[in-house]
């Protein structure tokens, strides 16, 4: 059933679509025949859900393309220097950043809004790692505490 989709008649009219029987009618009379797909009809939260993870993973991307030294272990790597260029010129975590939005956005999209609460849980311990992370690269990186001076906010521009 296409009952979530709409028809157009020459003069622009819409109706819901009743079914492929619906359609074929108009085809045969040869209406032009508009098929509105259901995502553009969507609740202004999900839409913004799937805009923020879209996001998220695009400066993820980003993050990824500018430090070569990204990994899921926080260490400092023979030869490692600190990536001051691209989104760490804005803050000091941009892939926490990053994820934070698709994180955020994920429910939203989803429409389930018990994903807060998953996200409300995990939050201090990213949180905690995010601290952890900036203790171990200010002790074993070379110019990280200088950089630090420079780029003041760690996830939030002019907020944190």
């Amino acid at each position: 059933q296409l009952s979530h989709e709409h028809v157009a008649d020459f003069a622009g009219r819409t109706r819901p679509a009743a079914g492929i029987d619906d359609l074929d009618q108009h085809q045969r009379r040869g209406d032009v025949v508009v098929v509105v797909p259901r995502a553009l009809d969507r609740d202004p939260a999900r839409l913004l859900g799937e805009l923020l993870v879209a996001i998220g993973f695009y400066f993820i991307f980003l993050v990824y393309r500018e430090n070569t030294y990204t990994a899921a272990t926080v260490e400092v790597a023979a030869g490692q220097t600190v990536i001051t260029t691209g989104p760490y010129a804005i803050v000091r975590h941009p892939m926490y950043a990053s994820g934070a939005l698709y994180m955020f956005g994920t429910p939203l999209a989803l429409g389930s809004y018990w994903g807060f609460v998953a996200l409300g849980a995990v939050a201090p311990f990213l949180l905690w790692r995010l601290v952890d992370e900036e203790r171990i690269f200010a002790r074993d990186l070379r110019g990280h505490t200088e950089y630090q001076q420079r780029v003041r906010h760690r996830l939030l521009p002019g907020i944190w």
